[in-house]
């Protein structure tokens, strides 16, 4: 393209206004994940500290420690693109960010959507028992799939 500095477009590139805007609701979306995440991830670094803590099955403390290792890990997740654009900044690659926003937007979804599940399995199986507990994450994960997933991607078809 003529008069555009070079790597900012290229064949079927969107128009920059178009590309800031997506980057600025991207990151507005990841700053309504983000809260979610750092609340629910700052609350299961605290349950180790609990008396009941270590009445845990050593089954249940491993669920725990893989809930908690998929909290952080979504955080990184969600928080990614704040970096990006940070190190990107003025450099001429929004269009880059904005894709790498996106993916990472639906890694941390699907982070969180885990995540969430992987805790109603773990306080189900405390309170009432493994099939509750089974029960119950999967009765969650199906809405998170339902609510998440098929609504969106039915609208989509429409």
């Amino acid at each position: 393209m003529t008069g555009a500095p070079v790597g900012t477009r290229s064949r079927g590139a969107r128009p920059p206004q178009q590309i800031t805007r997506n980057l600025s609701e991207l990151l507005q979306e990841l700053r309504v994940m983000q809260t979610g995440v750092q609340i629910l991830t700052g609350f299961l670094l605290t349950v180790p500290f609990t008396e009941r803590f270590t009445e845990l099955t050593e089954n249940q403390q491993r669920i725990y420690l893989g809930i908690l290792v998929g909290a952080v890990l979504t955080t990184l997740v969600i928080v990614a693109p704040v970096c990006y654009h940070r190190i990107l900044f003025r450099q001429g690659r929004r269009e880059w960010i904005v894709a790498a926003a996106q993916r990472c937007a639906l890694a941390g979804l699907v982070g969180l959507a885990a995540v969430s599940t992987a805790v109603v399995l773990l306080v189900f199986d405390i309170v009432l028992g493994t099939a509750a507990a089974l029960t119950a994450a999967a009765a969650v994960a199906l809405a998170f799939i339902v609510m998440w997933a098929a609504v969106p991607l039915r609208g989509r078809e429409r």
